[in-house]
């Protein structure tokens, strides 16, 4: 497996490359429970994010990087005694940059697989399911999944949405009906607006996401709930994989992880933050 890590690693160097940035603050004056041998770079936690699932992980009108998962990341980052920075980049880049040591930790909200967890350390933390956006008013009706037979829904590429969205798929037309048209796009934020331009009929993303265009009245949530399987943390390093662990487990301690989420609408994963990966 460590032989598959090292070929995707030479796909990252094909990889569009995003700027990197600096939360605001930076560690604190302590010792870092990580040595900086494990670190893409010295005393700093870099981390990848695709900020286009509002409200988990967004950039605002200032255009600082906010939403649950920034903040976690940047409470892991203290607790490390390292500084938090972020590359901005797309879903498809972040696995191959991860085993080119591009950054430390994919804080993303990935989805959790057991063939993932044969290329990286992954860490288990957010409970989390698919859903499907339909066009303001629902003017198609979808209720059901049997609904999307035949139409167009946009996804983004690459993901567990899009393995998802196929498989429902798949079972419409072992049921008789016509497969749905599925068509990828670089990043979510691409695919709400493409649903919004009325280029497709519906837009896969995840649960919180498609919670959150309900609630702001711009697409109706019509289906979720699908295929629910946790979200991971994703590193290299198993030492900084391990330390990360720790820190969860004293969020969960002092009772800091759970307000977080509650503030979001997001449930912890069940059982402990076991760390699963090669090795």
């Amino acid at each position: 497996m460590l032989t598959m890590f090292r070929r995707i690693a030479l796909a990252a160097m094909l990889a569009g490359f995003a700027a990197p940035v600096l939360a605001q603050g930076t560690a604190q004056n302590c010792t870092p429970r990580v040595a900086d041998a494990e670190l893409v770079k010295p005393r700093t936690l870099v981390m990848s994010t695709n900020p286009t699932l509002p409200p988990l992980q967004f950039v605002d009108s200032g255009g600082q990087l906010q939403g649950m998962r920034i903040e976690l990341g940047n409470e892991i980052a203290r607790r490390l005694c390292l500084t938090p920075e972020y590359i901005r980049i797309e879903f498809s880049a972040m696995v191959p940059g991860l085993a080119a040591r591009r950054w430390d930790m994919i804080n993303t909200g990935i989805f959790y697989t057991e063939e993932r967890a044969r290329l990286m350390q992954m860490i288990r933390y957010e409970n989390n399911a698919v859903a499907l956006s339909a066009a303001r008013g629902n003017p198609l009706n979808i209720r059901e999944e049997k609904d999307l037979a035949g139409r167009t829904i946009g996804v983004e590429l690459g993901g567990f949405e899009e393995r998802s969205l196929r498989a429902m798929s798949e079972r419409i037309v072992a049921g008789g009906g016509r497969a749905i048209n599925v068509r990828t796009f670089d990043n979510f934020a691409v695919a709400f607006q493409a649903l919004r331009a009325g280029q497709v009929e519906g837009t896969v993303s995840i649960d919180a996401v498609a919670a959150e265009y309900d609630r702001r009245g711009d697409f109706p949530r019509v289906l979720h709930g699908i295929n629910a399987t946790p979200a991971a943390l994703a590193f290299r390093s198993r030492a900084l994989a391990n330390e990360v662990s720790k820190v969860l487990t004293e969020m969960t301690g002092d009772g800091s992880l759970k307000a977080l989420f509650d503030r979001y609408g997001v449930d912890i994963a069940p059982g402990d933050f076991v760390v699963a990966g090669p090795g």
